[in-house]
């Protein structure tokens, strides 16, 4: 083989991962589009998406239209491919878990909820959602090529331990990467044998899948970056409220910002009420117990009930009863205090874009203006130009970014990891 063409093959090959983060994030739409992002030859950028394609990635569409109007010939379009693997996500959160098996794409091939009272072991919870995704894996058939975990409590890294599970009665510093690598290889979902190499559970070793968890918030952040509202946000903000308390994550240039050790945006904390409701962090007035969906159901005078989840009891009055003079205020109470806290955020970190999740998104649903005029009026930034306020896009979100974190070997070296 001549060295030129030694060359060529090993550019193609480096340009696997590059390439196939283009199709799967939506930014590489045609074999054109593929080759002036990596900057190749139109032949490499073709042996690139053949590669792919045999590895059961992605498709390549010979056969395409031209668009109405367009010149010369018409580029091959490129997608995930619908039938390829999958991992399993799964989401830990105070009323229950879930767990999905999740494509190329941020695309949902299945889920199974799971609600329940979540147990004081958190080895027993996630056997039961490890079992729940075992079962979605039988019944599609489908190579699962690594395992992802969203919890509701910053997770320190290395150590893959939630180290604040406030909302649940999970022991602080609960090892729950650990406790999922090991109900995952005990479900036999994933190859490889334990304690060898590439054993799932050992992120970013070489040659296997491996297991990996983070916070619910981090990770919905990284979906809605590469997949929904966030697409093509340089320094973004995400807060949501889920079934409890208030999380905030942040990417920055294009990257996921968790901090020195995985605890950064801690957003739950900051106080907007000094006198307010006393915080499970030892502090009072904090946004966790001022702005989630029991702040929101106790303000408007509603008993909580066991029936159905907060949230889905917190979003029903909004959708159903925002007539009410006493869900309207309540509402209006949260989005002051909502406001006061993304004021402060955007002061600090002046995100080019801010994406509200969870009851929020129902808040701004309800009443658009409001909050943007209190983060507009109570922000420097704000004051100067709009910082754009947007609703998450993508369902079950923090599954889909649980996903990414279990695909991203594959993102980052797609023949070493699949291929044999």
């Amino acid at each position: 083989m001549t060295p030129s063409r030694t060359t060529r093959l090993e550019r193609g090959r480096n340009a696997l991962g590059p390439a196939l983060e283009l199709v799967h994030t939506g930014r590489a739409p045609t074999r054109a589009v593929l080759t002036a992002e990596l900057g190749v030859t139109r032949a490499t950028a073709g042996a690139v998406a053949a590669e792919l394609e045999a590895l059961g990635l992605i498709t390549v569409d010979s056969r395409p239209g031209g668009a109405a109007g367009a010149q010369g010939r018409p580029s091959h379009r490129l997608a995930v491919d619908a039938g390829g693997p999958v991992v399993l996500a799964a989401q830990v959160h105070a009323d229950g878990f879930r767990a999905a098996l999740v494509g190329l794409g941020g695309r949902i091939v299945a889920t199974a909820p799971g609600c329940q009272d979540v147990p004081a072991d958190p080895g027993h919870v996630l056997a039961a959602v490890v079992e729940a995704g075992a079962g979605l894996l039988a019944e599609s058939g489908r190579r699962c090529v690594g395992a992802g975990l969203a919890v509701p409590s910053a997770v320190a890294e290395p150590e893959g331990t939630a180290l604040n599970p406030l909302h649940l009665a999970w022991p602080v510093g609960a090892p729950v990467r650990e406790l999922f690598r090991e109900a995952v290889r005990d479900a036999g979902i994933l190859p490889g044998t334990p304690g060898s190499p590439g054993t799932p559970g050992s992120p970013g070793s070489p040659g296997g899948p491996a297991v990996f968890a983070g916070n619910d918030v981090n990770l919905a952040a990284l979906a809605e970056h590469r997949h929904g509202a966030g697409r093509g946000a340089r320094d973004l903000l995400v807060v949501a409220t889920g079934h409890r308390g208030v999380g905030g994550a942040l990417v920055l240039d294009g990257r996921l910002h968790t901090g020195s050790s995985g605890l950064a945006l801690e957003v739950g904390h900051l106080t907007v009420n000094p006198d307010g409701r006393p915080c499970h962090c030892g502090n009072r007035g904090c946004l966790d117990v001022e702005a989630d969906p029991l702040a929101f159901v106790t303000a408007a005078g509603r008993d909580p009930g066991p029936e159905v989840s907060l949230l889905q009891r917190s979003r029903d009055l909004l959708r159903t009863e925002y007539g009410d003079p006493a869900v309207r205020s309540a509402a209006h109470l949260l989005v002051a205090r909502l406001g006061l806290g993304l004021a402060g955020l955007v002061n600090i970190l002046n995100p080019d874009r801010i994406v509200l999740g969870g009851l929020y998104q129902d808040l701004l649903k309800a009443d658009p203006e409001r909050l943007r005029a209190v983060v507009a009026e109570r922000s420097l930034w704000g004051r100067s130009g709009s910082v754009p306020v947007l609703e998450c896009a993508l369902d079950h979100n923090s599954l889909v970014g649980a996903a990414e974190l279990a695909w991203q070997p594959v993102l980052d070296d797609p023949l070493g990891t699949l291929a044999g």
